[in-house]
């Protein structure tokens, strides 16, 4: 496409067209503003010493988004762009002489990939949400809970605590596997590091009714789906940037977001810094789960972490019995008259 025609075409999109003073205001802040995104990607994978798989997807749709403003912006200063590129090539040719470098393409071999493994700070003293609640309505300090694929069902992977069922099995829900399957990691890693979980608390029975307020606003329905919101999303920005399998951190914009959704809940006084060590930490034991496909999950609300172990002969015996009585009640279900 000739740059003319995509500045004509891309005209037709500039919904500030009517306006002149205005639209070219816009024009240029959104020119600095998308710029400024793609030196902030840059400013991260300098500091973090990766480029995520997906940088290029990422950086064509920024250079577009910066081409476009581009576009309006002559547009509104009267410079065409075919003459504007052939001017300013006529002057970088009379001033620099021609390289023979080689011209840049995404096949080319990329510098290893290293990534820095930060020296996490500790963490204030652990947060305790459920104090001054009836002991069955408080989180564990201490749980082991067992994952691994449900023997009778393909996809789905169950979880069992205690030698019970903990949440109804999972499978990815998408066409493609992508193991959002093991996605309950992030749950406990949210309950283990920063001592809130609503998710955990409806799928262990541990709401607390003893204060009927607590229990709607703060372990009710909404907050659950806060919480399972919150996985979904940083998913798909764990996706995006590997997995955080390098040790890289969390976006700011990411972590905003984690306490702008939980700002009117109880984990509002949860800071950046905490709601990245349980990110980050949930990650790690996803990755893990993929990897071994059978876990547990051991977590520790007083010194804040959660960890995965082998699972023992005991884990798997008590995994498995969970599994077929679950089984035998499905088939009852199915078998039963209307």
């Amino acid at each position: 496409m000739e740059l003319d025609g995509y500045q004509r075409k891309a005209w037709r999109f500039d919904q500030q067209a009517a306006d002149h003073p205005a639209g070219l205001t816009v024009s240029l802040l959104g020119l600095g503003g998308e710029v400024g995104d793609l030196q902030t990607s840059q400013k991260k994978r300098v500091r973090d010493g990766v480029t995520p798989s997906s940088a290029h997807e990422t950086d064509t749709e920024a250079v577009g988004d910066i081409l476009w403003y581009l576009a309006i912006t002559a547009a509104r200063l009267g410079v065409d762009l075919d003459q504007a590129a052939a001017a300013n090539l006529e002057k970088i040719a009379g001033r620099w002489a021609p390289t023979d470098s080689v011209y840049p393409s995404p096949d080319m071999p990329q510098p290893p990939v290293g990534g820095i493994v930060s020296t996490a700070p500790a963490l204030d003293e652990a947060r305790i949400f459920d104090a001054d609640h009836l002991p069955e309505h408080r989180l564990p300090r201490q749980f082991r809970i067992v994952i691994a694929p449900d023997p009778f069902l393909p996809g789905r992977v169950r979880m069992v605590w205690n030698q019970k069922k903990f949440g109804d099995p999972l499978s990815d829900n998408v066409s493609e596997a992508d193991w959002y399957r093991y996605h309950d990691a992030f749950h406990l890693a949210y309950a283990a590091v920063l001592g809130w979980s609503p998710v955990f608390r409806s799928l262990g029975h541990l709401k607390r009714r003893d204060n009927p307020a607590v229990d709607e606003v703060e372990d009710g329905g909404r907050a659950i789906a806060i919480e399972e919101g919150l996985a979904a999303f940083l998913f798909e920005e764990g996706r995006l940037n590997d997995w955080f399998k390098h040790g890289q951190t969390v976006s700011g914009e990411a972590l905003t977001l984690c306490r702008r959704l939980t700002a009117q809940l109880e984990a509002r006084v949860v800071t950046q810094l905490e709601w990245e060590r349980a990110i980050l930490t949930g990650f790690q034991c996803w990755r893990e789960l993929v990897m071994r496909e059978s876990a547990a999950l051991v977590g520790d609300l007083d010194a804040r972490t959660l960890v995965v172990d082998e699972p023992s002969e005991s884990d798997l015996a008590a995994h498995h019995i969970v599994c077929t009585s679950e089984e035998a009640a499905r088939k009852a279900r199915i078998d039963s008259p209307a």
